[in-house]
């Protein structure tokens, strides 16, 4: 019996052993990050004129990068489609996915990934053209809708159609691309997605000013980074990068002030968080300028979110719920202690 519990002992610790090594270890073997990412929606991730990927959901990817391998360029980016993004990741074909995400039960309890940390709070909308006439979303009974297929969207749409005692036919396509081209082609009466998305694409159709987006917030849609499920160092390293940039811009730290912040600050929770004390960086196999290199790469929150999102921007997304909890929004950075 003894030693049978003893094999037991050591077969556990090797399975442990063998998880946390895991992505980590993968990742700076091969001195490059995966990142699963949208195939192009402005404001979250799409390629520049030289190729070279912009946005919301690529620079959370670029912090990660500058955390693990001090280079936020060291990522190779997968465009996926909405029905691939959680069998990207629980397959192994990307390290993260960084990708307009919902966090929903089934896709966190079933599919094989854990989500990391809630970076977007969104909800869903609807999108019509001014010449139909109609200012709200109850007002679209027996209307065309297009949206993506693998989405939450098709679930709110059904929800929302059955709760207003509307009849609605979900026109569904394996892309937004596919979905947004048919809706401004006419195939569609409405278009459906994420309101921030809605406002994103927008700007891509040729004449955005002659659609509008209903006022009406469907559900709620919280968006998140993923990771493949059981690889629970992995998991902490993306929580706690994406939460050390939310604290960030708690305690007034920039990508410009970040190095002088370290050597001249006299608060304790800066002198952990950069590493000047304490031990932070052991905690996930990191050394002690792990969020050192993250802001200084991207920025805090707040500056990703206005770089990508701000009032100088094209889409000029008001932050509104994702303001930081001291400004009325619900943004609340955990400790880093």
């Amino acid at each position: 019996m003894k030693k049978l519990l003893t094999c037991i002992a050591i077969s556990a610790a090797m399975t442990v052993s063998s998880v946390v090594a895991g992505t980590l270890e993968d990742v700076q073997k091969k001195g490059s990050l995966t990142c699963g990412i949208s195939e192009g929606v402005p404001g979250f991730s799409i390629p520049d004129s030289t190729g070279h990927w912009v946005g919301f959901d690529v620079d959370m990817a670029r912090a990660v990068a500058a955390a693990v391998l001090s280079d936020p360029q060291k990522v190779t980016f997968v465009p996926l489609a909405s029905k691939q993004k959680i069998i990207a990741v629980s397959s192994g074909q990307v390290d993260l996915t960084s990708r307009t995400t919902t966090w929903t039960m089934k896709r966190d309890a079933k599919q094989g990934v854990d989500f990391t940390t809630i970076v977007f709070y969104d909800g869903q909308g609807f999108m019509i053209s001014k010449a139909l006439g109609v200012d709200s979303a109850a007002k679209i009974d027996g209307a065309t809708v297009c949206v993506t297929a693998g989405t939450t969207s098709e679930l709110n749409l059904a929800d929302f159609g059955r709760s207003n005692n509307l009849k609605l036919e979900a026109l569904v396509f394996d892309g937004k691309k596919e979905a947004l081209s048919a809706y401004s082609t006419g195939r569609c009466d409405a278009f459906t997605t994420d309101v921030s998305q809605l406002a994103s694409l927008r700007t891509t159709l040729a004449k955005p000013n002659d659609h509008m987006i209903m006022p009406e917030v469907i559900s709620k849609e919280p968006l998140s980074p993923l990771v493949k499920h059981g690889d629970n160092q992995w998991k902490d390293i993306v929580t706690w990068v994406i939460n050390g940039l939310i604290a960030a811009e708690e305690n007034g730290i920039t990508a410009a002030n970040v190095l002088e912040m370290k050597e001249k600050s006299n608060n304790p929770v800066v002198q952990r968080m950069l590493g000047k004390s304490g031990d932070t960086g052991s905690y996930l196999g990191l050394d002690q300028d792990w969020l050192v290199r993250a802001i200084s790469a991207v920025g805090n929150y707040g500056e990703i979110y206005d770089r990508h999102f701000g009032p100088e921007t094209k889409l000029n997304i008001p932050r509104g719920v994702n303001k930081l909890w001291t400004e009325g929004g619900l943004h609340y950075a955990l400790p880093i202690r």
